[in-house]
């Protein structure tokens, strides 16, 4: 295979050269090989597109950081295949795609399956500590810890093979395309706009899925006007893998009766592991999820507009947990300052393009350890690693700080900022 170009994905074609074209986009951490069972049926009717992240089963390792940049990628690979128009099913950050195509280019997309998915996948924070620990640590304990989080317990154990099959896909792909695609889920949030998704959507999720379960599918279901929900009993997070043949039942069906609306409209679609039968759950539409309409600050144009662009910049620094907390315990006294500080430093000067986070980070705790702010040290300390800085780096900062600081400043915060990095690096056990 030739190298691939930056600005394209990897990708095999399945199937005959004359069928419409069905896509299978993977999950985080995973490699096309998670579709391998549900092939054989599906190349029956269509041919089957799948491809691999940045970095991920050999890839070249062209960090893609948000799902719209992996979404533009794939269609340029598919511009250059000459695919107009097709069928597209998506596991987790895989079917963050979908959903991405769905808004953003809904001419493209004759029918969409969502598995695993969410509108918004946990926290930011959750992601982003992700990233710390594999930037700290590299991928070995998420490898180790990715089948807890993929398979039940019953099908972990009696399938050992595919349990080391998953640890060895994690541990082989690479850290920096990995620690991107953090980021990308990270800053992933469409719930606002699901009821502009206006293709044939069936929603799929595993029972006992802990990372992305029932309740988000639910909250799928409830925002994309056209969509089904399908429940795979004894299924966790990686459902094609663990049960394949529900799955592609749920596929082939919804795929060949959706689709069968494109045909009729006039619309032309242009062109590793045994399976197991399982009982099959059939679709049934479940609106149940609501979601709340965000606030807004009653301020100025300008002024709001500061401030919102502060608070998502405040939010991906310091962290949703730190910033809801500032916010929450600001009360009447403090809430204009709170107004202040989000307006001014975040979306002012942290906004500003002259420096990359990384190099604010380090201006920042070289400051505070000046003023001896032993508190903000920590909490920037913890943004320094969600920037990028490896505690290296932020030991080199400190360092420098006491030439120039003291050694009595520096020694201080060298106390608060082990403690942070111990917290914020130990992989969970």
């Amino acid at each position: 295979m030739s190298e691939t170009p930056p600005n394209t994905l990897q990708y095999r074609f399945d199937g005959p050269e004359d069928a419409p074209v069905l896509i299978l986009g993977p999950s985080l951490g995973t490699t096309w090989h998670m579709w391998d069972r549900q092939i054989p049926e599906l190349v029956k009717q269509w041919r089957v597109f799948r491809f691999d992240l940045p970095g991920h089963g050999g890839a070249p390792a062209h960090p893609a950081g948000s799902v719209a940049e992996v979404t533009a990628r794939l269609l340029a690979t598919l511009d250059a295949l000459g695919v107009q128009r097709f069928g597209y099913a998506g596991c987790a950050l895989g079917g963050a795609v979908g959903i991405e195509l769905a808004l953003r280019h809904p001419e493209r997309v004759a029918s969409l399956a969502l598995v695993a998915a969410s509108p918004r996948f946990g926290t930011a924070d959750e992601f982003r500590q992700r990233g710390v620990i594999v930037r700290t640590n590299g991928l070995d304990p998420i490898a180790r810890t990715s089948p807890d989080r993929w398979f039940t317990g019953g099908f972990a154990a009696a399938q050992p093979a595919i349990t080391e099959w998953a640890v060895q896909m994690v541990r082989t792909t690479d850290p920096g395309c990995y620690i991107a695609a953090c980021e990308a889920l990270a800053a992933f949030d469409v719930r606002p706009e699901l009821g502009r998704i206006g293709v044939p959507t069936l929603v799929l999720v595993g029972s006992d899925d802990q990372v992305t379960g029932p309740a988000e599918a639910r909250t799928l279901v409830a925002g994309i006007p056209d969509a089904r929900l399908a429940v795979v009993p004894g299924a966790s997070h990686l459902v094609p893998v663990e049960q394949p043949a529900a799955v592609t039942d749920l596929l082939v069906h919804h795929f060949a009766t959706a689709w069968q609306q494109s045909y009729d409209t006039g619309q032309t679609a242009l062109p590793g592991i045994p399976a197991a039968p399982v009982p099959l759950a059939p679709p049934q539409p479940v609106p149940v999820a609501e979601i709340a309409p965000a606030a807004v600050p009653a301020e100025t144009a300008g002024q709001a507009d500061r401030y919102e662009t502060g608070l998502k910049i405040r939010r991906e620094v310091m962290g949703d947990a730190h910033v809801d907390q500032e916010l929450a315990r600001a009360g009447d006294f403090s809430g204009d300052f709170q107004q202040f500080v989000t307006r001014s430093a975040w979306g002012e000067i942290w906004g500003r393009p002259g420096l990359d986070r990384r190099t604010r980070s380090c201006v920042t705790l070289t400051a505070l350890v000046t003023g001896g702010h032993l508190e903000d040290l920590a909490a920037h300390t913890r943004a320094a690693l969600r920037n990028g800085l490896t505690p290296d780096e932020i030991k080199e900062v400190l360092l420098q700080a006491a030439v120039y600081c003291g050694v009595p400043a520096a020694n201080s915060a060298f106390r608060v900022a082990q403690q942070v990095i111990r917290e914020e690096t130990t992989p969970a056990e």
